[in-house]
């Protein structure tokens, strides 16, 4: 074991936003704490959840708009409730969404920030300890932030480069103006991510008494239409008129003719240097305050990454460059103390990568439906992995479910993973795919919520490259009762994973 690896042990891919609510998106509240009951009762070392930053437009936790804030949705608000924030009617009456299965983020954005500006009219938090505590701690993003969310809703929600020109290139004497003009609009938001690592610290603090490790997924790179990139614009690749020269993606492959054009600018790696990475080194250590284990989404690309020309529509064109490489990866491990690291390593993995991964330790990760349809020799199959150092999944948020994937296999294929998996009926896979990530020598076992309940494609969260529809799946109350916990738990115990 290296001072990077993990424990061993299995964990559940569950997104904050898909716990059982009342109130139309899943919280930090009292089905989190029931959730992290269920863990321990199966045996579950881990929980992994999505970034839990605000979200932007298409709703998607990986393009959000502060790569350091919370997510005001998660803010519970029967603990608001029981604080004397909020009265009972003020949650009641607001229209959270027909579906108990599904989230309706248009009605969420409407009514969730009228109920947190009564609970903030009600409270009196400037006068804690604890409130002036948490401003100190996240000074370095905090004040930008929430004036970030007051200009967004003093222009009617526009980007910010579609703001007034004084403001939009932050402008000293505009940056004071709006400061007083919005002062309440910036304490409100203050309020808000106060609220939120409240909440959250408390369910951390939970999950870890009774064993649990919570998992952090973060992207690499940041939205545009961010706090991040408008108040540290050079350390972006920009213009003089502020707009990208070029953006992130990857290019075409197997799963896309045109590859992905994700759209988010790209980091000018030469000046962050210079700054010694200051604002990764604030990132990590923020995230590490959050997470125990830290998964660092596209790892890859800080190796060697894919700049796409801002005017190319599809991916097609971009090239490749180097990347940061390890005096990055010095710098996250400097910031983030005893936190892990999981290194997103799917994709292309160049020598310098796999050099990279072997030099720090970080465990990689192992996706068990990419090797479902061969060859025998395919890395992502269980007898192929060469390492303990891994996390195994049956499939990430980007992936089918078990189920989703299986039924769209022929006959032909069907009977290869029944002799693979050892079992004579189609309907067992699940189960044994499941039980080979337990069996396997990886370290982290992570299976979806959504194949653990053999749920079909109806249940997936996200469809790459897709705008609309997506990250919309959650539990039902009580759902995930119909598990057998004694059964997960005696999996674990078989296979060393028991928490």
């Amino acid at each position: 074991m290296t001072e990077n690896s993990l424990k061993r042990g299995a964990g559940v891919l569950l997104p904050v936003s898909a716990l059982p609510s009342p109130y139309g998106i899943g919280t930090l509240g009292k089905e989190s704490y029931e959730f992290i009951d269920f863990l321990k009762a199966g045996g579950f070392t881990y929980w992994q959840v999505l970034p839990v930053g605000p979200t932007s437009y298409g709703d998607s936790p990986y393009q959000s708009f502060s790569a350091f804030a919370g997510n005001p949705y998660f803010i519970d608000l029967d603990v608001l409730i029981a604080e004397n924030l909020l009265a009972q009617e003020d949650v009641i009456i607001a229209d959270w969404g027909d579906k108990e299965d599904e989230v309706d983020y248009a009605k969420i954005y409407n009514e969730r920030f009228l109920v947190l500006k009564k609970a903030f009219h009600n409270s009196r938090h400037k006068e804690s300890v604890e409130y002036q505590k948490f401003a100190e701690d996240n000074e370095f993003w905090l004040k930008d932030y929430s004036l970030y969310m007051a200009l967004k809703n003093h222009f009617e929600n526009k980007e910010w480069l579609l703001w007034d020109k004084d403001i939009s290139y932050r402008k000293q004497e505009a940056v004071g103006k709006y400061e007083k003009l919005l002062a309440e609009e910036i304490d409100f938001w203050k309020f808000v991510q106060y609220k939120f690592k409240e909440q959250w610290n408390r369910v951390k603090k939970y999950a870890n008494i009774n064993g649990i490790s919570i998992i952090g997924d973060i992207p690499l790179y940041v939205a545009m239409d961010s706090s991040d990139v408008w108040v540290h614009g050079d350390l972006f690749e920009l213009d003089e008129r502020k707009k990208p020269i070029h953006v992130a993606g990857v290019p075409p492959d197997m799963f896309s003719a045109d590859g992905q054009r994700w759209g988010n600018p790209l980091y000018r790696w030469d000046v962050m240097e210079k700054e010694d990475f200051k604002w990764w080194r604030e990132r990590m250590k923020s995230l590490a305050a959050l997470y125990d284990v830290i998964r660092v989404d596209h790892f890859i690309g800080i190796v060697n990454y894919y700049a796409i020309p801002v005017d190319c529509p599809t991916a097609v064109e971009g090239q490749w460059h180097i990347g940061p490489g390890r005096k990055l990866t010095e710098a996250f491990v400097e910031s983030i103390g005893d936190a892990k690291i999981i290194a997103e390593d799917l994709g292309v993995l160049t020598p310098p990568v796999k050099k990279l991964i072997k030099e720090t330790g970080f465990a990689g990760i192992k996706v068990l439906e990419f090797g479902l349809d061969g060859p025998e020799d395919s890395e992502y199959l269980p007898h192929n992995y060469k390492t303990s150092n891994i996390a195994v999944y049956t499939g990430t948020h980007d992936n089918e479910t078990l189920v989703g994937f299986l039924q769209k296999k022929s006959w032909t294929e069907l009977e290869r993973l029944l002799e693979y998996f050892q079992v004579t009926d189609f309907r067992q896979l699940p189960e044994a795919i499941i039980r080979a990530a337990y069996a396997s020598v990886a370290d982290v076992s992570i299976i979806q919520m959504q194949d653990f309940l053999k749920l079909d494609n109806s249940a997936r969260m996200n469809f790459p490259s897709t705008v609309g529809g997506n990250w919309k799946w959650r539990l039902v109350k009580d759902q995930y009762q119909e598990i057998d916990c004694r059964e997960l738990a005696h999996m674990a115990h078989i296979y060393a994973r028991g928490n």
